[in-house]
């Protein structure tokens, strides 16, 4: 019987890891079509998405048939649980990546040349969303803690991009609408590394049995 549990939670492992594979892949793809949005870009997103979303259901039903079929211990139960939390966090990246790339289309401006803190912003995101998910894989609580450092870089660049947003606006209100729309980038982004921070939170969890409030 602890054989079969122990393949359980290998499948689980192997499922997470790949899902937190599919929110890189989808960050990366979301960055690039603020540099080159096209209808290709925007169908690979699409998939992307949908392959995270059935990850996630997929590893619902796996944790839900260790915690009904078996009798985990203390640290199986912790690693199911948190389990459970990252992947909504893991959705989540996945749809505002998705969301990101709903936005560039309808925009005039060139996002990167013309907000270029959005750019350093985006490569902080992704850093967060990789190292969670590398935390993730390697069971690495000093990992997993650095990224949750890492949340309030993400959060400085956010309050950065809106104040020169509102300076720009100021000068020129012809930009507004652009300027509206950068801000909703920057927003998700920063949602992006809430959530990256979130997966660290649970890895800690996982790991040590101790949850950051």
């Amino acid at each position: 019987m602890r054989e079969l549990f122990e393949e359980q939670l290998a499948l689980l492992h192997k499922e997470l890891t790949e899902m937190g594979g599919l929110c890189e892949q989808i960050i990366a793809l979301a960055s690039q079509t603020l540099t080159n949005w096209d209808e290709e870009l925007g169908r690979q997103i699409r998939l992307v998405g949908a392959a995270i979303d059935e990850k996630e259901r997929t590893i619902e039903a796996i944790c839900m048939k260790l915690l009904l079929r078996q009798q985990p211990v203390a640290g199986d139960l912790r690693a199911i649980s948190a389990a459970l939390k990252m992947i909504t966090d893991m959705e989540r990246i996945g749809d505002q990546a998705e969301d990101i790339a709903e936005i560039v289309p309808h925009m005039t401006a060139h996002v990167y040349e013309e907000y270029p803190k959005i750019r350093e912003m985006a490569k902080e995101t992704i850093a967060m969303v990789t190292d969670s998910v590398d935390a993730y894989i390697k069971q690495d609580v000093y990992l997993a803690k650095a990224v949750q450092m890492h949340d309030d870089v993400v959060d400085n660049y956010f309050l950065r991009v809106k104040d020169g947003l509102i300076d720009l606006i100021a000068k020129d209100p012809g930009k507004g609408g652009d300027a509206l729309d950068v801000l909703m980038i920057a927003k998700y982004f920063e949602r992006i590394g809430d959530h990256a921070t979130n997966v660290a939170e649970w890895v800690e969890y996982a790991v040590t049995g101790v949850h950051q409030e």
